[in-house]
């Protein structure tokens, strides 16, 4: 991943840390709680990603050089300068399993530690998970929509700044295959993928000059993109020509690439074309502005695609372009807090929690969660979070608690995780979620309650706050 120093921030978690420290509350120990609070692409889901990033930067986060002169001039004083040169994440953080489910309105993880520490880590926390928990999602149901279709992102020329590479990764854990970035490649042991641009092809003097000199360098991956001047006048029988030459040597044709027009119908025709010739083994590559409800148009229309190459929708989150994560707290000086509103499912659920999955025997989900004080055992009833009149008994679920302890006391508790572990633990996930809550259209609401204490808690503060 890419470095941080703890300067990779908002000023104002340094300045309200600044008067935390002069304060006297170093050292007072505070709870925040991540999550957010709706759906993107009207889903009935969301793909947790991005924790091990987020561990791996907090592990490393320190107050360079740089970072101390720069606070200086911006009027730091030197006794809170010398605090932040010591500056290291000391704490605990709980949280679900990268590459879980998650829904609205209930913690994903928690941070516990002195106040200024877990201050510290709001902001590039919210950056990291907000953005590959996004495009996670994206990636998802792009998987869904491909039904066993191979699946590449070529979005880095279109990623906002360097959030390409940080796409890469979040489209592997939501099923990609394969991605263009190689330098996300690199870093994060992802397969890399490309075929070849138009201006390649305009290079030569003609299309079949310039695929005869990439199949002569490229043979073991050729792929040839056929639509730069006429797609089936003259694309695809020039690969034709090519794929005969190969196999003349010994060797095959990979693909063709198939980057605008009618997509159904060209890869109707092309692959006709390509039967025809005994090249029936070639593979069909499609790509320009692609997803998930094109894929599945497109699969709808039996269009012999192969593989999809999803670039701008992909990386941007078209249409959302951004997770409503939040970072709220939810304990300090020795009691629970709230942040108060008039709008009840905007008040922030107080003090130490933990939140239990519902599900069958057969491991399948039920399809809702209950968020309880972290120390509750043997929840019987949830409750409605805005509607207490609405509750549901338990007693015929099994409950699996989700917040787990990834840093404890500044250590790492768990075992780094590669993107294609997290990936396989996802898609596993996502299969035992019932179908009502995949769909595209209308899907299911999943439900999210309240145990009785931690409703009685956030009442009994929303009633102090009042009066």
């Amino acid at each position: 991943m890419l470095d941080f120093t703890a300067t990779y921030t908002d000023q104002y978690q340094i300045t309200m840390s600044q008067v935390y420290f002069h304060k006297g509350l170093q050292d007072e120990i505070a709870v925040f709680d991540y999550f957010f609070r709706d759906l993107p692409f009207g889903g009935g889901y969301a793909i947790f990603a991005g924790l091990e990033d987020v561990l791996e930067a907090v592990m490393q986060l320190r107050f360079d050089g740089k970072d101390l002169a720069l606070l200086q001039n911006e009027g730091m004083d030197a006794a809170f300068l010398d605090y932040l040169q010591d500056f290291q994440f000391t704490g605990t953080i709980r949280a679900v399993r990268e590459g879980d489910l998650i829904f609205p309105n209930r913690p994903i993880l928690s941070v516990e530690g002195s106040i200024i520490e877990a201050q510290l880590l709001e902001t590039l926390l919210l950056n990291t998970l907000n953005y590959q928990s996004l495009i996670a999602t994206k990636a998802s149901r792009m998987w869904l929509s491909a039904d066993g279709r191979t699946l590449v992102d070529f979005g880095l020329r279109r990623a906002p700044g360097t959030g390409g590479y940080a796409a890469s990764r979040a489209a592997m854990i939501g099923g990609f295959d394969a991605t263009s970035n190689v330098r996300a490649g690199r870093d994060y042991h992802l397969p890399i993928s490309g075929t070849m641009a138009h201006s390649f092809v305009q290079r030569y003097d003609d299309e079949l000059e310039a695929f005869r000199a990439f199949a002569e360098i490229r043979p073991h991956d050729c792929v040839l993109l056929v639509d730069t001047y006429d797609t089936l006048e003259i694309g695809i029988p020039n690969a034709i020509t090519v794929g005969h030459e190969m196999e003349a040597r010994g060797e095959h044709l990979k693909g063709i690439r198939l980057d605008s027009g009618d997509l159904a119908w060209l890869a109707k025709r092309s692959r006709a074309m390509l039967d025809e010739a005994g090249l029936d083994h070639v593979k069909i590559a499609a790509s320009n502005q692609l997803d998930e409800h094109v894929i599945k148009s497109l699969l709808e229309q039996n269009a012999p695609i192969d593989l999809f190459g999803v670039g701008t929708s992909l990386v941007t989150g078209r249409p959302d372009a951004a997770l409503d994560g939040v970072y709220k707290l939810a304990f300090a000086n020795n009691e629970p807090r709230l942040k108060r509103s008039e709008n009840i499912e905007k008040i922030n659920l107080p003090g130490r929690k933990q939140v239990f999955r519902l599900g069958y025997p057969d491991g399948s989900f039920y399809g809702g969660e209950v968020v309880a004080l972290a120390d509750e055992q043997d929840i019987e009833v949830m409750y409605h979070p805005t509607e207490p009149e609405k509750s549901l008994a338990l007693e015929r679920f099994e409950l699996h608690p989700l917040l787990h302890p990834v840093i404890v006391d500044g250590a790492r508790t768990t075992e780094p995780q590669s993107v294609q572990e997290i990936a396989a633990f996802s898609q596993a996930q996502l299969r035992q979620l019932p179908e009502e809550f995949k769909r595209f259209e209308n899907p299911h609401r999943y439900k999210i309650g309240l145990s009785k204490a931690l409703q009685d808690e956030r009442d009994r503060l929303v009633q102090e706050h009042r009066a």
